[in-house]
């Protein structure tokens, strides 16, 4: 195989992986009725703080830390506090691991 072909061949592939390992881009409104039904806008809101911090803070705040996503993910699903007040943030395992993932995704993406 020429050099070039398998270049592009695998460039290609690496594309490929990266989109199958994002998640497809979703609407707010999907998001949202995601985040009701995990109980997550009990304490939290798209625009602005209510017990726990506005989800666009959050994607500002963790804007350009590639940890944040699993820093996240952990904090969502087995609770935590510290980092934006005194107010403790309840442990969410409910909602499954994947939905907590994709909400968070959606939440690093938000523009502030």
């Amino acid at each position: 195989m020429p050099r070039s072909l398998a270049a592009a061949l695998a460039l290609a592939l690496a594309s490929a992986l990266a989109a199958a390992q994002s998640p497809a881009p979703a609407d707010t409104k999907t998001m949202l009725k995601l985040a009701d039904d995990s109980n997550c806008l009990t304490c939290h809101d798209l625009e602005q703080k209510l017990r726990g911090p506005a989800w666009r803070d959050v994607a500002k705040r963790y804007r350009g830390d590639a940890s944040a996503e699993e820093k996240l993910v952990k904090k969502v699903h087995e609770g935590g506090g510290g980092v934006w007040g005194d107010d403790y943030m309840s442990a969410n395992r409910r909602a499954g691991l994947e939905n907590i993932r994709t909400l968070v995704r959606w939440i690093l993406k938000l523009e502030s």
